[in-house]
């Protein structure tokens, strides 16, 4: 269905002459809101995707001197393949954030060995329920196609991925552009966020940004944007 363009109160554009300068602000935002919720409830619930993208700001952040030991750290997604694979948001996350100062952090991944995705899911479901809801912070990335975590615009039952209702933490996901199934949290556990970012970089990314927040046919990232409960921060470097 088509849609309007979407309101500038829905996000905040925070654009950088380079992306170490991203990083660097990321990083400090995200560590700002880390210590103020370890003041008000004395743990911070932090939850980040894999890529690329987001090395540079891992190591960044990693470095910063906050209460890592207060802090527990999760995947936004995950593929369905173990933490030895280049393909690991959970290897991506140990090797570049779960360093310096953050050592200390409490890492929860999405992946273990089961019979299947749905089966995954299931279990993801049930253990992460002991978390400290709601998170603290998201970081989310976004791809040329405007998917966002693990909801890609091909994904089965992609209604139920973003269903802002939805009772579920981590939900499967099928879909041919994905490359393999996934898990994902769902979009419901993601807009309830104290601070949401999106980190993005490259011309193609701001692009593809744009088109998403224009008229036309609604993108997995307008449903975030749509459905926060505050406005989204851009945090964007060419």
């Amino acid at each position: 269905m088509a849609r309007e363009q979407l309101s500038r109160a829905a996000y905040s554009w925070n654009g950088f002459a380079s992306r170490p300068e991203l990083a660097a602000a990321l990083a400090g935002h995200v560590a700002g809101r880390l210590t103020k919720a370890i003041a008000e409830r004395g743990k911070g619930l932090l939850a980040v995707s894999g890529g690329t993208t987001p090395a540079r700001f891992f190591a960044a952040l990693s470095a910063v001197p906050i209460e890592w030991d207060k802090v527990i750290v999760t995947l936004v997604d995950e593929r369905f393949v173990p933490a030895s694979s280049p393909r690991s948001n959970a290897g991506l996350v140990t090797a570049n954030l779960l360093q310096n100062a953050a050592k200390a952090a409490r890492f929860v991944p999405l992946y273990h060995e089961a019979a299947g995705i749905e089966d995954a899911a299931a279990s993801d479901d049930d253990a992460l329920r002991s978390l400290p809801w709601p998170l603290d912070v998201v970081v989310l990335g976004m791809g040329p196609d405007g998917h966002t975590a693990s909801f890609f615009p091909d994904a089965d039952d992609l209604e139920t991925l973003l269903d802002p209702a939805s009772d579920r933490i981590v939900l499967p996901v099928h879909a041919v552009s994905a490359g393999e199934p996934r898990l994902t949290l769902s979009l419901a556990r993601i807009v309830d966020a104290g601070f949401i970012a999106l980190h993005i970089e490259g011309e193609d990314k701001r692009i593809a940004f744009d088109g998403a927040v224009a008229p036309g046919p609604r993108k997995p990232i307008r449903a975030v944007l749509e459905a926060a409960a505050r406005p989204v921060e851009i945090f964007w470097a060419p």
